[in-house]
């Protein structure tokens, strides 16, 4: 579930001299931004020492330099265990986040390779897929502390009577949206279908999540770069925490094998889910708990209608369609879905 965020606008020019004169990496040729993703801003960077990935920490939830410090040491200790992973490179300071100007900044090597959607890999691809965000589960809790009371209980999942008012709420903005364009009537017809669906299922709101482990927390196509058919590199760390696990394997394959129809690619989902389990060393019914969980995450969550309608923000307009037929689906196939990541 992505949070509400109005992002600054992207800056016109970097303080590249005072950065690179941190690193041994030279003076800039090139730098140009890396548009994939919907949150994150990078550059790709080549200097006359090499190419990097510039990572500019922004998002005031992240950008702590801790918690950047924090993220920089998993994945270093991630990529001693084997994890393909892109760890930051050392200033001559020996420090991994540089702050210049008020603003954090991390240097990476650049990684050569493409994203690759669920839809595109085969089965066995699919459960080195899975093999692998079980390897990162298994090497955070070998490299990360254990969980603390610190970090929290699993959150209570959504009230349905808080997700009935906000689907009025919404509804509202759909009327009073002029002119009205085919967008609007989508959102009008999957809202109260939506609602229709929360009040036929409102008595399986399920429990806090199970238990907790560090996780990636934003695991997803753009998030994972291959060359050829093997994964290269699992990037943007942002999200590291702790939450329960099985959920964001879940999650994870709801966005790597959602269909354009909304539907979900259950033969992919079984493989990848297989090898998930044997990497983590999860159980069918920790899986069988994270698909209620995550279904009922689903149905009750408008993060895409709240951008376009609440923020005036467009960007995730395109993926709504299969979004919410999703929810449709899962809702029909629920025994189905569960099946796929259990057996």
């Amino acid at each position: 579930m992505s949070p509400l965020r109005v992002l600054p606008p992207v800056p016109c020019a970097l303080p590249l001299g005072a950065l690179l004169r941190r690193y041994a990496a030279g003076s800039a040729v090139t730098c140009e931004p890396v548009d994939e993703g919907l949150l994150n801003r990078g550059y790709r960077l080549r200097t006359t020492h090499g190419r990097y990935f510039l990572k500019h920490h922004f998002d005031p939830e992240t950008a702590d330099p801790a918690a950047i410090v924090r993220q920089h040491r998993a994945t270093r200790r991630l990529a001693g265990l084997g994890v393909p992973v892109a760890p930051p490179l050392p200033a001559r300071d020996g420090r991994t986040v540089t702050v210049v100007g008020g603003h954090a900044y991390a240097l990476h090597p650049w990684i050569d390779g493409r994203h690759r959607h669920g839809g595109q890999l085969t089965p066995g691809q699919c459960a080195r897929l899975g093999a692998l965000l079980g390897a990162v589960h298994a090497g955070l809790e070998r490299v990360m502390p254990a969980p603390t009371r610190a970090h929290g209980a699993p959150a209570e999942s959504a009230d349905p009577s808080d997700t009935l008012t906000l689907i009025d709420e919404l509804l509202g903005r759909v009327r009073r949206h002029h002119p009205a364009d085919s967008f609007d009537a989508l959102a009008r017809r999957r809202l109260l279908e939506r609602r229709t669906l929360l009040e036929r299922h409102a008595g399986r709101r399920p429990p806090r999540g199970g238990a907790v482990g560090w996780v990636h927390g934003d695991f997803h196509p753009f998030n994972v770069l291959y060359r050829g058919s093997t994964p290269a590199a699992i990037v943007d760390w942002d999200r590291l925490g702790v939450q329960p696990r099985a959920e964001e394997a879940v999650r994870a394959a709801a966005i790597f094998f959602v269909r354009p129809s909304g539907t979900l690619d259950l033969p992919r989902v079984r493989s990848y889910a297989r090898a998930y389990r044997r990497g983590a060393g999860a159980t069918s019914a920790q899986l069988a708990a994270a698909v209620h969980r995550v279904w009922w995450e689903r149905l009750n969550d408008f993060w895409m209608l709240r951008w376009h309608y609440e923020r005036d923000d467009t960007r995730a307009d395109s993926q709504f369609p299969a979004t919410a037929a999703l929810v449709v689906w899962w809702s029909r196939e629920y025994d189905a879905v569960r099946a796929a990541f259990t057996g």
